[in-house]
């Protein structure tokens, strides 16, 4: 039998019971086990946590804990994750449809896993060493998923705020240069080739298209165009890319 007291900081405080969020915990334990296993048992998952320090020395997930252990856990800060690609690559699940379409505007290569099981999400992004963006706790903790974070903004506009200055991805934006429906890349097209496939009145006020390389989908300059603009102005400086 032993006993350890963890102290959380910063937002994993979201994670635990109400009636433990403005304490240390204390924890007793029967077998040594890795502090993994302690943490996630209170509702903290592994991809949101930045770096643990057991007795002021830093530890990392599969310290195998003591007694009288005093350890504390700190969350990520942003811009520290480390990418195995850049720009990094992304993978959402059925909560997050818009942002994954705001995502995928802003340049990043962004699946959305809307019809997936949680066994072939965490599958998916193991393989393809994608971050996990989800509201499922529950899929975060599984242990083949090493890159994640749980959105905590119910509003997609803050979603995006949120996971933009996270994982400091700000500097990688390369706007409208991605299909929002399918996530294929956008290549300009001449209006000769496509006219025949434009109503009327996109064909008379616009000049300028691109078409989706996957889907085949055409877009233009057109209100829904302005409106993202204000949106991404924040990140993008307001930039005129080409759509």
């Amino acid at each position: 039998m032993g006993l350890i007291t963890l102290t959380f900081h910063g937002n994993l405080v979201d994670f635990l019971p109400r009636d433990k969020i403005h304490s240390s915990l204390q924890v007793t334990f029967t077998h040594k086990t890795a502090v993994k296993h302690i943490i996630e048992s209170l509702g903290v998952p592994h991809p949101e946590i930045g770096r643990i320090e057991c007795n002021h020395q830093r530890v990392d997930l599969m310290y195998s804990i003591q007694d009288q252990d005093a350890i504390d856990v700190y969350p990520h800060n942003p811009g520290d994750q480390r990418f195995e690609s850049l720009p990094p690559r992304l993978v959402l699940d059925n909560h997050l449809g818009k942002l994954t379409d705001y995502l995928r505007l802003l340049g990043f290569d962004a699946v959305y896993a809307r019809d997936w099981t949680d066994d072939v999400i965490a599958q998916f992004t193991f393989d393809e060493n994608r971050i996990l963006l989800t509201r499922d706790r529950g899929l975060l903790k599984r242990k083949i998923v090493k890159i994640g974070h749980c959105v905590r903004a119910d509003i997609p506009a803050e979603q995006l705020a949120e996971v933009i200055t996270l994982f400091n991805l700000e500097p990688l934006i390369t706007p409208f240069q991605r299909c929002p429906r399918c996530n294929g890349k956008l290549k300009p097209v001449d209006k000769d080739q496509i006219i025949e496939e434009l109503l009327p009145l996109t064909r008379k006020y616009y000049d300028e298209f691109s078409r989706c390389q996957s889907c085949g989908q055409i877009y233009w300059k057109g209100t829904h165009f302005e409106n993202m603009q204000k949106l991404f102005a924040p990140y993008t400086g307001n930039a005129k890319e080409n759509l």
